[in-house]
């Protein structure tokens, strides 16, 4: 158990001081030192045309609602109409 931990250790230890020599390894660095980087402010045509889909959604569940209250009332009717002829 402990020869295995000492091989992880060494070995772990020198892959990330390799890594740590490569552009990769010391962009990982800069970000971890500085943060991300600032995102840019949402631009404002996506977020009205994200509104407008919003509403879409909204008014096609709306008549998908309505269309299923419809159909269920048909149904229903040809149920309870039935009896002896």
């Amino acid at each position: 158990m402990e020869g295995s931990l000492f091989i992880i250790i060494v070995f772990g230890g020198g892959l990330l001081w390799k890594l740590s020599s490569t552009p990769i390894g010391q962009a990982i660095a800069d970000r971890v030192r500085h943060g991300p980087a600032d995102t840019p402010a949402p631009d404002p045509a996506v977020l009205e045309e994200l509104d407008r889909l919003r509403h879409d959604v909204s008014e096609l569940q709306e008549r998908v609602d309505f269309a299923e209250r419809m159909l269920a009332q048909k149904r229903e009717a040809g149920q309870i109409g039935g009896g002896v002829p």
